[in-house]
């Protein structure tokens, strides 16, 4: 836009089903090595190169000492262990920190730690370990503060830490600026110099790893219950038995599909192994309770479920209220007490739909006196807009006009908020650190990644901000780079269409950077009706067979016939599971 995007565009600019390239000999060899046809097919064409590359075991997952920092980190923390230091962790205000955190907790506190946590609220403190967060903690009295999921970005807010005499570690995974912090430690991925191999891992998956270094270190230092009869000649002995570290897989599993990380092999192992907790009934009582108010069966729980299903509920606290009570959740032992927070969330969640619903169409009325056309990005501002949903809003926008988003709310006196999300091709971060370098001063703080980027402007500056955004979208991103495609996993053969086939499908990890499986074809429309006020409910035929499908969200009748970009899902009703396809998009067909 500067503001731009006509609420027609989706419509007239209609989106490109491609489908994904298949290396034939990587399909083959994936046959041969038991692969079911069709999934081999699918695996090929993400990158799966071998069936060793679907081995879920924990041992497949890349050391902890391949991190820049972990041991040193590690190292802090065991000394402060047995110094009987105060620790507190300084969270994040959404799902990522708030397992993040309750990670550590949970961690720290088995290996002995008096471990506390603070996370900053949204509308005061705002995001991260700044100067006013580190005043807060003040009466926690802090030897150490641990940063998750944030602090990369904090070198004012650990200086204030130093100059009180508190030590501070950091663990993140957000890119860096152009200056570290000057931490006691710092564990990021994505630091200069680390050569951690997966750069995608969430802020949960980065304190996950300093818990087994920690762990490692303690095992060294001789810290758990060690019956051995050379150890104890050798006085190391103690009663505390050793963390079983697995128990908190399944918060790492719903943060990083929360977080939207691409998950390459090293995230689909911590994905799956956090799923076969769940699923086996080995989780977390806030977890269980969040699956439970969600209407979602534990035992066929799936990333689609943490995703869509809990991440929300949890994240609803951090944009509507206080994150605290998010945590609160994921930490307490308390089955019932876990419930009655995870109704509470409940609520704040329809709350948060019902707002992001009313803004939504507010930022459509806005779009619909623009043009879209040939501009690159899409920046709104409403002075009536919630900070804590316009991330959401800006997903939403972004999804329907394939265009960059930056959606703005009230913030601080004089300040504006900016929640930004982007499509594949631009790296929101480096956009904001161009126009940043571009224009000094307009941009007050910035942080993120590819995906989505934070950032806080002056409330004279939005024009002068669309217009710098705008031009450096367009230096960033081409013309055809801003065309909505659809990527499909090609035509199914109408015998693969079966149960069998969608249950196969679903016990896979599927999320960002690996995304499930999408097939094309040609249907004749045998009927179709509307369901639940908003949904369409369709018969469509195929080489003599007739399938069960939805197009949701959707009132609009189709055609006669469609080629249709559609999943195969499994639908259970009464107890009993059926076939049913979900049409993701359609057009007419080529035939036609």
């Amino acid at each position: 836009m500067k503001q731009s995007a006509d609420s027609r565009s989706s419509e007239i600019n209609a989106p490109l089903m491609v489908r994904r390239p298949v290396p034939l000999t990587v399909q083959e060899r994936l046959v041969r090595e038991g692969v079911h046809p069709v999934l081999a097919r699918i695996l090929a064409a993400r990158g799966v190169s071998a069936r060793s590359d679907l081995d879920d075991a924990t041992a497949g997952l890349l050391p902890p000492d391949s991190m820049l920092g972990i041991d040193k980190a590690a190292a802090l923390l065991a000394d402060a262990i047995a110094a009987k230091k105060r620790l507190l962790i300084v969270a994040d205000y959404d799902c990522d920190g708030a397992t993040a955190c309750a990670v550590g907790v949970r961690a720290l506190r088995a290996f002995g730690a008096e471990c506390d946590w603070l996370v900053p609220n949204r509308f005061r403190t705002g995001y991260g370990l700044s100067p006013e967060v580190v005043a807060l903690t003040a009466p926690l009295k802090p030897d150490v503060i641990i940063t998750v999921d944030n602090g990369i970005a904090s070198v004012e807010g650990v200086w204030a830490a130093r100059a009180s005499g508190i030590d501070v570690v950091i663990t993140d995974h957000h890119l860096p600026g152009d200056e570290l912090p000057v931490a006691s430690a710092i564990v990021d991925p994505n630091q200069p110099g680390c050569g951690f191999a997966s750069k995608h891992l969430a802020g949960v998956g980065v304190m996950f790893y300093l818990t087994l270094a920690l762990r490692a270190e303690l095992r060294k230092r001789g810290a758990f219950h060690t019956p051995g009869a050379e150890l104890r000649r050798r006085g190391v002995f103690s009663q505390r038995e050793e963390p079983n570290l697995a128990e908190l897989l399944d918060l790492v599993a719903l943060g990083t599909v929360a977080d939207v990380v691409p998950l390459d092999r090293n995230n689909r192992i911590l994905v799956a192994q956090g799923l076969k907790r769940i699923r086996s009934g080995r989780m977390q009582p806030g977890i269980r309770a969040l699956l439970a108010v969600a209407g979602r069966e534990a035992v066929r729980a799936s990333s689609f479920d943490l995703g869509f299903m809990v991440g929300p509920r949890l994240n609803a606290a951090g944009r509507l209220d206080d994150m605290a009570l998010g945590i609160e959740c994921l930490i307490t032992e308390d089955p019932a007490r876990a419930l009655t927070i995870a109704r509470t969330l409940d609520d704040l969640n329809r709350e948060r739909r019902s707002i992001e619903a009313e803004m939504q169409q507010q930022a459509e009325t806005l779009l619909a006196s623009l043009a879209v056309g040939d501009s690159c990005s899409i920046s709104l501002f409403d002075p009536a807009w919630h900070q804590g949903v316009i991330g959401i809003l800006a997903g939403r926008i972004k999804d329907r006009h394939h265009r960059p988003v930056i959606a703005f709310a009230p913030g601080d006196p004089g300040e504006l908020k900016g929640s930004g999300r982007s499509i594949r091709a631009l790296h929101m971060r480096d956009a904001l650190d161009r126009v940043s370098k571009r224009a000094p001063g307009l941009i007050l703080r910035f942080g993120g990644h590819a995906a989505a980027a934070g950032l806080t402007i002056r409330s004279g500056d939005f024009a002068r901000f669309s217009d710098l955004f705008e031009q450096a979208v367009g230096e960033l991103v081409s013309p055809a780079e801003l065309s909505r495609t659809i990527e499909t996993d090609g035509s199914l053969e109408s015998a693969y269409i079966n149960l069998d086939l969608a249950r196969l499908i679903e016990s896979q990890i599927w999320g960002q950077g690996f995304p499930q499986p999408v097939f094309c074809d040609e249907f004749d429309v045998v009927n179709q009706r509307t369901v639940g006020e908003r949904h369409l409910k369709v018969r469509l035929a195929r080489g003599g067979r007739v399938f069960e499908a939805m197009h949701f969200n959707a009132l609009d009748p189709l055609p006669g016939s469609v080629q249709a970009a559609y999943r195969l899902s499994v639908n259970e009703f009464n107890g009993a599971q059926n076939l049913q396809l979900v049409i993701e998009h359609w057009e007419q067909p080529t035939s036609a």
